[in-house]
């Protein structure tokens, strides 16, 4: 395992992320990721070398379950040795009208509760999930500037937002000088329907760290789906154990003409580096070169997670990236839709 640097920060981490949203989360009255599934995929990633763990306070059923089974999990072993991220924002408590969004004291309850959960004094990085359209930004950062100097957060950082939200809260914290973001958390990955390109043009102008969500889209880009309509994009033929066979939104949200036009492109470079297409896709990812890209990887086995721990090995010519790339767009240069 390689590491490198966590954006602009002195942090160094593993080229992959270990994503737990799966842990202890219920889906039709079945556990996706039991306390002893998510050990083992823990036990899996830490053999690996993977030293960077990324959860939230709102995953698992009901709420902070899978910062629970990190927490656990973390008690005979070294906290020093990790990165742990969680984030802030979704409601924690439906009945209580303070218990969402970004406000300072939503911000202050919610750390506590995360580091409790997680058994530690700090968190590497504290996200914020989503923006707040009722919360004053000065207020938010505010909170979390208390956070950094307090020492219960080491970095800060941003996931889904529009990029002038994300340009304003870290313009707003340099003005204010308050403590300002070093990470951020996009839907980010090669056949994305909709491009993000003004967000992540931020994170290079900043030199903020990019750490994607969903880098295989939704198990999309592993390969193991086949197209099944030649004139609907989103209709797909899904093993039976597969996201997309019990995701209604799946062909929505991942199944597009530009995703299957780049799948073709990862599966030809994948055989011509004999790798699978999940691990292509993830180099195409770790390989960007704007800035320091480290994909959020989740897994329902230890298995599936060794395979894409193994796309830190994997190298790809200039050729086969631009290939990938190149793939999202029609011969006449514009982007093929969804």
């Amino acid at each position: 395992m390689q590491y490198r640097q966590l954006g602009d920060t002195g942090a160094r981490v593993s080229e992959l992320c270990f994503g737990t949203w799966r842990f202890g989360r219920e889906t039709n009255g079945v556990t996706e990721t039991t306390r002893e599934g998510a050990h083992e995929l823990l036990d899996a990633a830490h053999e690996a070398g993977v030293n960077f763990v990324d959860t939230a306070n709102v995953y698992g059923t009901p709420n902070g379950r899978s910062e629970r089974f990190v927490g656990e999990w973390l008690e005979d072993r070294d906290r020093e040795e990790f990165v742990l991220a969680s984030k802030v924002y979704f409601p924690f408590d439906e009945e209580d009208p303070n218990g969402r969004g970004l406000s300072r004291k939503h911000i202050l309850d919610q750390v506590e509760g995360s580091l409790n959960r997680l058994g530690t004094d700090y968190l590497d990085v504290y996200y914020l999930h989503r923006w707040d359209e009722q919360t004053p930004i000065e207020e938010t950062l505010r909170a979390l500037n208390h956070l950094v100097e307090s020492g219960k957060v080491h970095y800060l950082g941003a996931s889904t937002m529009a990029a002038w939200q994300l340009t304003k809260a870290q313009l707003t914290a340099e003005k204010e000088g308050l403590a300002t973001f070093d990470v951020t958390q996009p839907l980010h990955h090669a056949g994305y329907y909709e491009d993000v390109r003004e967000y992540l043009d931020v994170c290079a102008d900043q030199g903020f760290a990019v750490c994607n969500y969903s880098p295989l889209a939704g198990g999309f880009l592993t390969g193991k789906y086949e197209r099944a309509d030649p004139d609907d994009p989103e209709a797909v033929v899904a093993p039976d154990d597969a996201r997309g066979s019990f995701d209604d939104l799946f062909g929505d949200y991942y199944a597009s003409e530009r995703g299957w036009k780049v799948l073709e492109a990862v599966r030809a470079v994948a055989d011509e580096v004999d790798a699978t297409p999940a691990q292509v896709a993830l180099r195409w990812l770790m390989d960007w070169e704007d800035f320091a890209c480290i994909p959020i990887v989740g897994a329902r086995t230890p298995e599936q997670l060794r395979e894409n721990v193994a796309a830190t090995e994997v190298s790809l010519s200039d050729d086969q990236w631009d290939r990938i790339m190149d793939a999202r767009y029609r011969p006449d240069g514009t982007l093929w839709g969804h």
